[in-house]
């Protein structure tokens, strides 16, 4: 594993250069027939308010807990995790893995460097893991890939030498500081790397807006978050009994936008521009303004680290390059791409220091 000096050298060079996503149309009512069928998931009728509630009671922590036989829940996490070994336990085979490569490193920040805490707005990393996370950027390439706004990150990671792509990966920074000098700032508008759906700008305020004077007066617990490039509608203190009058709610909004998508993540209904991108997206890009496109993919060692269903994208995209590890912060069994897992951010503080200790001893055998 070696230091990344030059590296940023060479992203710096690249921070100017465009990466545009393909679209699936033009974002406007009168789309073609594409955006039509795209647009026609908010209006299915009870069928579609059945799958998207059943799907909402998946991400409750609390269902997964309600196996009907404790045999059974054994044995399937024990298979589950056969399958989907600890990144920690395992933590020698990756570095194995990893040796000799250059490592760059992405991470999500809910419920990965953070605890999924009930107010999204108190969801505060600790002291520790960002001393953990401020290790592992001084030696590697690392970036905070988030669903959250770009900013908003920030403000909770306060680390100046990462790459934050918020918005799920709809806006991209660089770093505004020298990892190894911290605290030397550079222009942070020349640090913008891409905001590939800033033509929905108008149109998310609009929706957020509207939103907010629906959806939070009518049920009680619900949030509305700016996110800037998409809006989270966070249902984590919401009666289940009102989970489908918000599902109706926000899809009603929506009828009056047909740029726009509903997604969901963790006790979260999001809406997003409807463009083809996301956060495997974002990861493609990164590694691309990192200068990794072209390089042979024994030359590279991504390491993508969440625990929410937007980061299957990511992990998709890892597993699809034969390319480094996906690691799933998880304490229960669940569909992945992922690799490897993790229980909590916890664990996840462990690894990083591990990260930075194995780099610390290759360079010392090295000098």
């Amino acid at each position: 594993m070696t230091k990344h000096g030059v590296v940023l050298e060479d992203v710096a060079a690249a921070r100017h250069f465009s990466f545009p996503p393909p679209r699936t149309t033009t974002p406007t009512a009168g789309g073609g027939d594409s955006f039509r069928k795209l647009a026609a998931q908010v209006d299915l009728g009870a069928a579609v308010v059945g799958s998207w509630l059943d799907s909402m009671k998946a991400s409750s922590p609390r269902h997964r807990l309600m196996a009907p036989l404790p045999g059974a829940a054994d044995a399937e996490h024990d298979d589950w995790m056969e399958r989907h070994p600890s990144a920690l336990d395992r933590f020698d085979a990756l570095a194995a893995a990893a040796k000799g490569k250059q490592v760059a490193v992405f991470l999500d920040y809910d419920g990965t460097l953070s605890p999924i805490v009930e107010d999204p707005d108190r969801a505060v990393m600790t002291d520790e893991m960002r001393e953990a996370v401020r290790g592992v950027a001084a030696r590697f390439p690392t970036a905070i890939v988030s669903g959250r706004c770009r900013d908003k990150v920030f403000s909770f990671v306060r680390l100046a030498e990462l790459y934050y792509a918020g918005s799920h990966g709809m806006d991209i920074r660089g770093p505004t500081a020298d990892p190894n000098h911290h605290g030397k700032a550079a222009d942070s508008s020349s640090s913008v790397l891409c905001q590939p759906a800033s033509e929905f700008l108008p149109v998310m305020e609009e929706v957020y807006a509207a939103l907010v004077s629906r959806v939070e007066p009518s049920i009680p617990g619900a949030k509305v978050e700016n996110n800037k490039f998409c809006l989270s509608v966070h249902f984590r203190c919401v009666e289940e009994a009102a989970w489908a009058p918000l599902f109706e709610l926000v899809r009603a909004v929506l009828r009056d936008y047909p740029g726009l998508r509903l997604t969901q993540g963790r006790k979260v209904l999001e809406v997003r521009p409807m463009i083809r991108w996301d956060k495997g997206k974002a990861l493609e890009f990164l590694l691309t303004a990192l200068g990794f496109a072209d390089a042979d993919k024994d030359d590279v060692f991504p390491i993508y680290v969440g625990d929410d269903r937007t980061d299957e994208d990511a992990f998709r995209v890892l597993r699809a390059r034969g390319q480094g590890a996906g690691i799933l912060v998880s304490r229960f069994p669940k569909e992945t791409s992922a690799s490897f897992t993790l229980r909590d951010p916890a664990e996840v503080k462990d690894f990083l220091r591990k990260l930075v200790v194995v780099n610390a001893d290759a360079d010392t055998n090295n000098s």
